[in-house]
């Protein structure tokens, strides 16, 4: 039996933090029962009340309590909504698009709620992060999602550089006005040949989809106006190379050179290179033959 918590996925006559994906674009996307949580809600939760008025107004949601929920307030907000769930009430939370707490408000709050012991459940749908990578053509069994970079200084020296050995797929967010920029360091710290998708306008009118390299990207860019939020996915880093006898000999070399015994320097290349000891070794002997 697990020693930790558990909550019902549905609540009827309980409290609930109730997650809701809505459309990134197609209104068409949105899912009956999405529309019927939000109808059901007491109170709704969201980024921008005249952006959201005007989506609960199509869909026939009205008469609803709403709380604006965005990365300036949710941290003062909890105390509101987790009071709201535990003392009974239906909180809806929705974004301005896609799915909430995926680089958008939610995070916290789910935080918040599950604390103090209140439901916390989601109505799945629409999210630009899924989209993007199962029609980018890159691989999807494995993937990290970075969301939005920072914007300067050393945590996005960070991040880019991890970007450079990265073996799964990565997925990040970027403004129109900061993508020169992005795909520019992506280039500096990935290699001109790594390969990448940039997708925007996902579900709208005008979709576009472009896959090349990032010397290709960067190219494409200077002679395009970036416009509209854009998902950057970017290939996995290739495995390096394993290293050749000759580097290898050299290695040990080096490792005896400096007054190391042959059965160590072995091992010490071996864990330089994750080569097994034996393989090793048997160069090690080499080196003792050479001599």
């Amino acid at each position: 039996m697990s020693n930790g918590s558990t909550t019902k996925s549905a609540v009827k006559d309980a409290g609930a933090l109730v997650l809701i994906a809505t459309p990134i674009g197609n209104l068409g996307d949105i899912t009956q029962r999405a529309i019927e949580s939000l109808q059901n809600a007491d109170v709704i939760c969201c980024e921008d009340t005249r952006h959201s008025g005007k989506l609960l107004a199509h869909f026939g949601v009205t008469g609803k309590k709403l709380i604006v929920i965005n990365e300036h307030t949710e941290y003062d907000a909890r105390e509101e909504i987790v009071s709201l769930v535990t003392s009974g009430s239906v909180v809806a939370l929705i974004t301005d698009a896609g799915t909430p707490g995926i680089s958008d408000p939610g995070e916290r709050l789910v935080a918040a709620v599950i604390k103090a012991g209140g439901n916390v459940t989601a109505v799945p749908g629409a999210s630009a992060l899924t989209m993007a990578l199962v029609i980018s053509g890159l691989p999807t069994s494995r993937f990290v999602f970075e969301g939005f970079l920072p914007r300067s200084g050393a945590d996005r020296t960070e991040r880019l550089a991890m970007t450079t050995t990265e073996p799964r797929t990565i997925v990040l967010y970027e403004a129109p006005h900061r993508l020169a920029k992005t795909l520019s360091d992506l280039t500096a710290a990935c290699g001109a040949m790594r390969r990448i998708v940039l997708a925007r306008e996902l579900t709208k009118l005008h979709e576009e989809i472009w896959r090349g390299t990032l010397q290709d990207a960067n190219m494409f860019v200077a002679t395009t106006e970036p416009r509209g939020e854009y998902v950057i996915i970017i290939e996995p880093a290739k495995p390096p190379a394993p290293p050749t006898d000759e580097e290898l000999l050299a290695a040990i070399r080096a490792e005896i050179a400096k007054g190391v015994s042959r059965k160590d320097s072995a091992a010490r290349v071996s864990a330089r290179f994750g080569i097994a000891k034996r393989t090793v070794y048997e160069l090690a002997l080499q080196v003792r033959d050479d001599n």
